[in-house]
């Protein structure tokens, strides 16, 4: 992998509770636990492990993420703020909290990164 742009946003994602007890054994096959953390700016979230999120949460994160970097704000969806989400796994056990950073970088397409062939 050769990452050439440098990202507009970077991602934290962070397990904030659980819908069913205090624990995800039965539950999250990932295994989630609470103050879990994952970073990323496009590829998939992953913690300071190594370890990917969820896959099933990342459908959901996806868009979101997407949203944000067109532009959006996050209020319009339910967001506590511009750039802040709380969001249900699928399995309706964890509870997550994405945040956007903006970094300073110049947009993929409105700074002429992307090369239509």
């Amino acid at each position: 992998m050769k990452k050439w742009y440098d990202e507009e946003y970077e991602f934290e994602i962070e397990v904030t509770g659980f819908l069913r007890g205090d624990h995800t054994e039965g539950y999250c096959r990932n295994g989630e636990e609470i103050g879990d953390r994952y970073t990323c700016t496009y590829g998939c979230p992953v913690n300071q492990d190594g370890q990917g999120i969820c896959s099933k949460a990342m459908m959901l994160l996806f868009p979101v993420m997407e949203a944000v970097r067109s532009g959006g704000d996050l209020e319009n969806i339910g967001g506590s703020d511009k750039l802040t989400k709380a969001l249900v796994c699928p399995d309706g056990c964890v509870m997550f909290r994405l945040t956007a950073k903006k970094l300073g970088n110049e947009n993929f397409y409105k700074g002429k990164f992307c090369q239509p062939v």
